[in-house]
């Protein structure tokens, strides 16, 4: 599913954008910013974190599970399957991460929406 950042001026008249998903549901929205290139950078830095985004449970702990014991699993079929060669498991650092990740930024920012304020 592809999600929409949409740019937009608050109440105050300041920069804003909003994370929505393809049905329109609104999933975030931005701090202020003064201006349209402050807000830009503002979403190329969301897109560059979320998918490496680490999860923090700040949430009270759960309830013990029960103590009854847990209903069998039903047997799965082993199925076994050829990997294919350019698609076996290769260690990879961060420093040969890097030069993707730079590859992919863009420095011409991009919105929907023209009109130059």
């Amino acid at each position: 599913m592809a999600g929409k950042f949409e740019l937009f001026l608050d109440a105050e008249a300041l920069y804003r954008f909003r994370l929505t998903t393809s049905d329109g549901t609104e999933l975030a929205v931005s701090s202020a910013f003064r201006d349209k290139s402050a807000a830009v950078a503002g979403i190329e830095a969301v897109r560059e974190c979320a998918g490496m985004g680490l999860i923090t449970d700040l949430s009270p702990a759960s309830t013990p599970a029960p103590v009854s014991a847990p209903a069998p699993l039903p047997a799965v079929p082993v199925v076994s399957v050829a990997v294919p060669a350019g698609c076996e498991s290769r260690p990879t650092t961060a420093d040969t991460l890097r030069p993707h990740t730079a590859a992919r930024r863009v420095s011409v920012p991009h919105w929907s929406g023209a009109g130059a304020v």
